[in-house]
C-alpha cells in the first residue's frame, strides 16, 4: 500500500518555478516530520528541505536555501515544496519521506518513501 504519493514535477526553463505535492495517507499525518529529498542520474540521494511535526522548524540544504520552500497542511494530511529561480542543476528524481518524531537531514532516518517525482530544469 502506497502511504506517500508526490505530484507536480516536470518541465521547467531556468529561473522559473514548481510546487510540487505530497499527499500522505499516514494514520496521523501531524505525528510525523516530513523532508524532501532529490536524486540525480549517477548521484545518491540527498537531502533538499525538511518540516518539523508541528511546522515550527524547517531546514534546508545550502544549494536551495533562498529558493525552496517546504510547507505542511496537516488537515489535508499534505507537504509541498515551492521551488523557484529553478536552475539545471535542480535537475532530479524528488522524493518526500515521513518519519515519525523526527524532521532530520538524513535519508536511512526515513522509514516511509513515496515513488518520487520527475523535476527537469532546461538552459
Amino acid at each position: 500500500q502506497v502511504q506517500l504519493v508526490e505530484s507536480g514535477g516536470g518541465l521547467v526553463q531556468s529561473g522559473g518555478s514548481l510546487r510540487l505535492s505530497c499527499a500522505a495517507s499516514l494514520r496521523t499525518f501531524s505525528s510525523y516530520g516530513m523532508g524532501w529529498f532529490r536524486q540525480a542520474p549517477g548521484t545518491e540521494r540527498e537531502f533538499v528541505a525538511a518540516i518539523s511535526l508541528s511546522a515550527g522548524s524547517t531546514y534546508y540544504a545550502d544549494s536551495v536555501k533562498g529558493r525552496f520552500t517546504i510547507s505542511r497542511d496537516n488537515a489535508e494530511s499534505t507537504v509541498y515544496l515551492q521551488m523557484n529561480s529553478l536552475k539545471p542543476e535542480d535537475t532530479a528524481v524528488y522524493y518526500c519521506a515521513a518519519q515519525f518524531g523526527f524532521a532530520s537531514r538524513d535519508p536511512p532516518k526515513y522509514p516511509i518513501w513515496g515513488q518520487g517525482t520527475q523535476v527537469t530544469v532546461s538552459s
